[in-house]
């Protein structure tokens, strides 16, 4: 009997329930229907620990770390802060060894105001997950603020171009 698989979101917005999340839940919706209906998983929005996140006791935080770890497939979504994701995806993330995300298949997306940053995705966020543990087996997803009213076109081109690399390596660890 097959397992299903699990797709989570990682938001990495100080400011939750933005731009940034309707981008992860469109991609997030995208993968799970790719990959043959996997559950998606309720938003880690970091934005509702805020500085939480930096509390190495906080059980709510260690809770979402764990969510995240478990699932087969993981939407890491940031906002682009200074060229790069957010101090507070960052220190998220520090709360892991690092193989605290294998087994897990990453798929790093970042929104930004300007189309200067778009290698920010793959320059700054891939490296990060890769570190962890993680196997990002396709290309990251720059959305600029100005095409939020075309996100379904451009999730689509992008699982389009992606999607069978991000099925093969879910594949290859043995969740299909």
């Amino acid at each position: 009997m097959p397992t299903t698989k699990t797709v989570a979101t990682l938001i990495g917005n100080p400011h939750p329930a933005g731009r940034t999340s309707q981008v992860a839940a469109a991609v997030a919706s995208m993968v799970a229907q790719g990959l043959g209906g996997a559950d998606v998983l309720a938003p880690v929005e970091l934005g509702v620990h805020g500085a939480v996140v930096l509390d190495a006791d906080s059980s709510a935080v260690d809770r979402d770390c764990h969510v995240v770890a478990a699932a087969d497939v993981v939407i890491v979504t940031s906002p682009t802060y200074k060229a790069t994701y957010t101090g507070l995806l960052k220190s998220f993330f520090d709360r892991y060894g690092s193989s605290g995300l294998s087994g897990v298949t990453a798929i790093p997306v970042m929104v930004g105001g300007s189309a200067h940053h778009a290698l920010a995705v793959d320059v700054h966020l891939r490296p990060l997950l890769v570190e962890l543990g993680a196997v990002a087996p396709s290309r990251g997803l720059y959305v600029l603020d100005s095409e939020m009213d075309e996100l379904d076109d451009i999730v689509a081109k992008w699982w389009e171009a992606n999607g069978s690399g991000i099925r093969a390596a879910v594949q290859a660890r043995g969740v299909a």
